[in-house]
């Protein structure tokens, strides 16, 4: 057994790319060996910024060899076919056998297929990957038409200790020649690098690497990945990204110890940051004193979002005057200087906040509403102002349906909330949109409950993010969330299978996270016509059919499965509930689906579910022998012969009286309870009662009978949708 050592070096790779990028590759290598008929024990893939590396362990030295057989005519067929199928195997007849079948003598060829070794395969086949990779974003250079996610150095492919031959063509634009002489060619693998034509430009495959980009930039030749990953950490290239977010976590707490603070934690930051370094250098700085009184956000948001540097926070949560900065390399005076430019250059950022933040609270957030008529929220849809005037229109549709909601409070926030998008705090950090609405409005005088909703009126903005809980905030966050999917809808911008430019799938999702986890009682398709109605205020798609919020109520309906089934509930009961058609409470929805939940794993639901199949089954038949059950006709009294007949109807007729005020009620456990009390019944009927009797009369009453368990069933879910 062997193994394959690959690095693909370049410049350096975004930090969000390197790891699906190294997933990437180690797939397409995978899958190529697989397709190659080549074994192997484990496929373990590495990424730093320069770097993508994969380490194929336990392959064979050859493929195996493999014998096929190829069935032909029969022996005594025409000359003229015999002749076609040894030809198509390039075989003489003395080189096939004859083997006796049932159909009489039949020629069979028996081809061997000799396994080539392994480092003839590889060659290609990891080409082929390469140029395979699936960038998310990836560019041209120089005169070449390979297109990668930054220009590519060099190309490291090892098996068994020794180098694989071959290169790849980086090919030329096109129009354009690779040395002025010889023919443009696009981007291919060459198996004989020395028979390329003179100035082609190749990136050959060897057996070197180099570390560091400053510290050790010449190259070395390595064997394996253990020689590979030691001789890189000599060159100050810690290979594994896990080991690098480690290092940088650990020193950082070390260091935020030695001053009596901690870490905030912030795992997508340590993520990144340790994609930007390939020797992570843990240093603190100092933030200027005269800075300390900005808000946090806008504080953290500098460091985090431009910087990359790590907060610190005292034992109280308060934020601290220091932070962590990761430089790539060390410095021989302990990192002093590299401290001290990364101050300056904070000191800088900070500045021009400090300068937003003193301009943008001369003008109170009232008095820059105006100003959002100069902003575009889609060429359909109107300016922010327009968007504003329709969530204030929204809101005082939603507030009375929110327990605790001023209407005058929810109004006031969803004329405000917008307004921070005009400060120069927002347009320099756009991420603070919200949050600086929140501290100008504060600073304004507005109440807590405004100043609240204006920070939280977008979230949830993903999963991960917690949902408002404040009243004046559901109905703000609500009204945002709704304009929008409304809005997107009535003009036709629906999401697709692989786009989502307008992240209304997010949207939906927001809305029934707030509206699940508050319980809200908000039915959703008056909610979506008075969102309509304030976009045709506006003269905006007038024309809009109430087909498009139908519309709308199946992507949330769709958007509700997923929801539900990230938290374990059975889809087919999601399905069950959903198939009645013309629910939009989705409180109630939830309620019905989580009784027949508990209804269908009782002993009871479980058996009054194969009698409902069974009923259905006997029925289903019937109707195609002789049409369809006329349930209007009614049953007959005088043709309900047995005891069991007679209780069943009177217990159907009490079930469905039943379950009819519960569901009204919303007591969906009491109508599961009332369905539950069939079960015996049904059992007695099914035992003692012959539904196909040679009587017609008596059989079509007896199924009219069995239809009627449908009914009473169906009153709270459509139950042929439940699985097992």
């Amino acid at each position: 057994m062997a193994e394959l050592l690959i690095e693909l070096l370049s410049e350096e790779i975004p930090a969000r790319m390197q790891r699906r990028a190294a997933d990437d590759l180690r797939r397409l290598v995978t899958e190529g060996l697989t397709r190659a008929g080549l074994t192997y024990d484990a496929a373990t893939a590495f990424a730093t910024p320069r770097r993508l590396a994969l380490a194929v362990d336990g392959l064979p030295l050859a493929q195996p060899d493999t014998r096929e057989e190829r069935k032909g005519p029969k022996a005594d067929a025409p000359e003229k076919a015999v002749q076609g199928f040894l030809g198509s195997l390039g075989l003489t007849l003395d080189q096939v056998e004859r083997r006796d079948t049932p159909k009489g003598p039949v020629l069979f060829a028996v081809i061997e297929h000799k396994g080539r070794t392994t480092a003839e395969v590889l060659p290609r086949l990891v080409g082929e990957a390469i140029l395979a990779m699936p960038w998310p974003k990836s560019m041209r250079w120089s005169t070449h038409a390979l297109t990668w996610v930054r220009p590519l150095h060099g190309l490291l492919a090892v098996f068994d200790g020794q180098p694989l031959t071959g290169a790849l063509v980086l090919g030329a634009t096109p129009g354009a020649r690779a040395d002025g002489t010889g023919p443009a060619q696009p981007p291919a693998f060459l198996d004989d690098p020395s028979a390329a034509p003179e100035g082609t430009a190749l990136r050959a495959f060897t057996a070197e690497t180099r570390g560091h980009r400053f510290l050790a930039p010449t190259p070395f030749a390595v064997r394996n990945l253990n020689d590979y990953r030691e001789r890189l950490g000599h060159a100050f290239v810690m290979l594994d990204g896990d080991d690098r977010a480690r290092l940088i976590a650990d020193r950082a707490d070390a260091l935020a110890r030695g001053e009596g603070l901690r870490v905030r934690p912030d795992p997508g930051l340590l993520a990144e940051v340790a994609g930007l370094v390939e020797w992570p250098e843990v240093l603190m700085g100092h933030i200027d004193d005269a800075f300390m009184d900005l808000p946090p956000e806008v504080l953290t948001t500098a460091m985090r979002g431009h910087q990359k540097y790590f907060s610190l926070e005292t034992a109280d949560g308060g934020l601290a005057p220091r932070f962590i900065v990761v430089s790539n390399m060390p410095a021989k005076d302990g990192g002093a200087r590299i401290v001290a430019g990364n101050e300056r250059v904070l000191r800088a950022r900070l500045s021009d906040a400090r300068f937003f933040w003193d301009q943008d609270r001369k003008h109170p957030l009232a008095a820059r509403v105006d100003r959002l008529r100069a902003r575009v929220f889609h060429a359909r849809l109107g300016t922010d102002h327009d968007r504003m005037e329709r969530l204030r229109a929204l809101a005082a549709h939603l507030a009375p349906l929110i327990p605790g909601a001023d209407p005058a409070a929810c109004d006031r926030a969803a004329l405000l909330c917008k307004a921070d998008l005009t400060t120069g705090m927002v347009g320099e950090f756009p991420e603070l949109q919200g949050l600086m609405g929140r501290d100008y409005a504060t600073h304004d005088g507005e109440s807590p409950a405004v100043a609240t909703a204006i920070a939280e009126h977008y979230a949830p903005q993903g999963p991960a993010d917690a949902c408002p809980t404040a009243p004046v905030s559901v109905v703000v966050a609500l009204a945002d969330k709704i304009d929008t999917l409304v809005g997107f809808w009535l003009i036709d911008e629906k999401p697709t299978g692989s786009r989502d430019p307008f992240a209304l799938r997010r949207a939906a999702l927001g809305v029934i996270r707030l509206i699940v986890e508050t319980g809200a009682r908000v039915p959703l398709l008056p909610a979506f016509r008075a969102a309509r109605a304030a976009y045709q205020a506006q003269s905006m798609d007038r024309s809009a059919p109430d087909s498009a919020l139908d519309d709308l109520l199946v992507f949330f309906a769709d958007r509700l499965k997923v929801h539900l089934r990230e938290r374990g509930v059975r889809h087919d009961l999601i399905a069950a509930v959903f198939a009645l058609g013309g629910e939009d409470d989705l409180v109630r929805l939830l309620t019905r689906v989580e009784a027949l939940a508990a209804f269908v794993d009782s002993a009871d639901g479980a058996n009054l579910l194969t009698a409902y199949r069974r009923a259905t089954n006997i029925v289903r038949i019937e109707e195609r022998k002789d049409g369809a059950i006329d349930d209007q006709a009614g049953l007959s009294a005088d043709l309900l012969r047995s005891p069991e007949e007679q209780a069943l109807v009177a217990a159907l007729d009490q079930a469905m009286e039943a379950t009819g005020r519960a569901v009204e009620a919303e007591r969906f456990d009491s109508a599961m309870a009332s369905l539950a009390r069939l079960r015996a019944p049904v059992d007695a009927f099914f035992d003692a009662v012959t539904v196909n009797a040679d009587d017609p009369s008596l059989r079509r009453n007896r199924l009219r009978l069995l239809s009627r368990i449908q009914m009473a069933m169906g009153r709270v879910a459509d139950f042929s949708k439940i699985e097992g």
